[in-house]
């Protein structure tokens, strides 16, 4: 079994950079005012963008 060192894999990552491990899978509760029940929002986000995904949350 070849090994591969550890710059090396680094070097691989910044090379994949915008791949789908950069995005998470993020669920916001949004209440219906008139039933009072919640629905959930899933998105998949880049992991940069959560905070402002979450910002407008009451």
């Amino acid at each position: 079994m070849a090994k591969v060192s550890k710059n090396a894999r680094v070097a691989q990552r910044a090379a994949n950079a915008g791949s789908g491990k950069d995005f998470v899978k993020v669920v916001k509760p949004i209440k219906n005012e008139a039933t009072g029940k919640y629905a959930y929002k899933e998105v998949m986000v880049h992991k940069d963008k959560v905070k402002e995904f979450f910002a407008d949350v009451k």
